[in-house]
């Protein structure tokens, strides 16, 4: 069952059902958007939302861990992805696309950067 904010962007987004039309079509978008293709787990995908006028998107999955084989790193994600998304920034992940480097921010203050060639499609 999807969260409240999915179900306030259905009417204007576009939705996509199934793994592999679902994988392909955010390969497109994370490649549209300047943004590293494997940045999600794209295993068992279910659902990808994404509402244009708003940059809301969303994806629902199986798989909730996820290695980044080249950093070393396991991340895990919740079923129900959502992320608010323009050109080259993810929440202002990406502020320097020219470095190279990634940084992840948490609410704490905390931050850490990893090369951007960790987050491709293996």
């Amino acid at each position: 069952m999807a969260s409240q904010a999915i179900d306030n962007h259905r009417i204007n987004a576009e939705v996509i059902h199934g793994d592999l039309p679902c994988k392909k079509r955010i390969v497109e978008l994370l490649e549209e958007l300047c943004l590293p293709m494997g940045l999600f787990p794209l295993d068992d995908v279910q659902e990808f939302g994404y509402d244009r006028s708003l940059g809301f998107m969303w994806l629902t999955h199986k798989k909730k861990d996820h290695v980044f084989k080249k950093i070393k790193q396991t991340v895990s994600y919740a079923t129900e992805v959502t992320a608010i998304v323009e050109k080259r920034r993810m929440k202002k992940m990406r502020e320097d696309p020219s470095s190279g480097k990634i940084t992840f921010k948490t609410g704490t203050g905390l931050s850490e950067s990893f090369p951007t060639s960790a987050f491709e499609l293996e």
